[in-house]
């Protein structure tokens, strides 16, 4: 794609866009040595980065990321969502692999910096939306398994086309039988950068065989289901919704939290708890919830040789309110009473 000069409109194709990496202007980026408090951040040009060979981060995995949007309004306004919760759930997770932790404040800082830096980059309401990817990682070179010695924060954004180019497009999926993504006391509630290539393999082969993403059971009954890939799960059964409780093997994906508590604002009841895989087949509706889709309607679910149809093309009433009335408040379309779409 070319680009105009720095403060120009650039020379993209909105419309064909899709979710893929395009380099942009300015990123931020700090650094922390372990046992002292991080350094101002500073932006810059986007650049490659010069890392050790031995970096904690390449050595043995030690780093985390968050995904996260930024949208344009009808009004103008340039709108992010919950990036609070991104914030919290980067600290949770760095302590978790034991890393340096970033504050709330300067989280929300360098998210406020890289997309009123790469303004330029965010496409018209309604066209695309600009992807923010906040990273932090071991940098500092460790030979043994133990902590990084220095920490790195990141964050760059990209822009990212519509997912559901056309309207919504009900999926069929396939239940893994064979692959776990998490086990009990792992990493699997963390955005662990070492969560998502072992996942890379199966999610390819289901693709060969005509499935958009595996489902994954637990590790431990091999019947309750887990996620997506790398997304949330929801079922609908007689106007109830269910989806896999928090027990830190799954995500706490804040599109699932958002869908939850928007759901029962809604009237309707939803219950978190383990979801029998057999059950599941036998529910009305079924969609899972990230970042990337909001909300994607589940058409079918292949298990053992048996498929459960949900929706043959057509979306089902419950998973098309659900994500109507959610993207018309991340889009500014619709009143937000939740705040949960705060103003770059």
């Amino acid at each position: 794609m070319e680009e105009t000069d720095s403060g120009a409109e650039p020379a993209i194709d909105w419309d064909s866009m899709t979710f893929s990496f395009t380099e942009t202007d300015r990123m931020y980026i700090a650094k922390c040595k372990q046992g002292e408090d991080w350094q101002a951040g500073i932006m810059q040009d986007f650049q490659e980065l010069r890392l050790s060979p031995a970096a904690g981060v390449i050595n043995y995995g030690q780093g985390l990321f968050e995904g996260m949007k930024a949208r344009r309004a009808e009004d103008g306004r340039v709108l992010l969502f919950r990036p609070e919760l991104n914030a919290r759930r980067a600290q949770g997770g760095s302590r978790r692999l034991g890393m340096a932790v970033v504050s709330e404040e300067m989280f929300l800082d360098a998210v406020h910096q890289v997309v009123q830096e790469n303004i330029r980059w965010l496409p018209p309401n309604g066209r695309g939306e600009l992807y923010i990817r906040p990273l932090i990682f071991g940098s500092g070179a460790i030979l043994g398994v133990a902590p990084a010695p220095e920490y790195t924060f990141l964050v760059y954004a990209v822009p990212v086309g519509l997912y559901f180019k056309g309207g919504m497009n009900p999926i069929a999926l396939k239940v893994s039988n064979e692959f776990h993504r998490a086990a009990p006391g792992g990493s699997g509630g963390v955005k662990a950068i070492g969560n998502y290539a072992p996942g890379m393999m199966p999610s390819k082969n289901a693709k060969a065989e005509g499935y958009a993403e595996i489902i994954y059971l637990d590790a431990v009954h091999h019947r309750y289901v887990e996620e997506v890939g790398a997304a949330n799960f929801f079922c609908v059964k007689d106007n109830v919704l269910y989806t896999p409780e928090l027990t830190g093997t799954i995500l706490p994906g804040i599109t699932r939290l958002s869908t939850i508590e928007l759901a029962r604002s809604l009237g309707y009841q939803v219950l978190e708890t383990k979801v029998d895989i057999e059950f599941a087949m036998g529910a009305d509706e079924a969609f899972c919830a990230g970042t990337a889709a909001v909300i994607s309607p589940i058409g079918s679910i292949e298990h053992g040789g048996n498929v459960a149809t949900y929706c043959d093309g057509e979306v089902g009433a419950v998973t098309k309110q659900l994500y109507d009335a959610l993207t018309a408040i991340q889009e500014g379309r619709a009143p937000d009473p939740f705040g949960w779409t705060p103003s770059v």
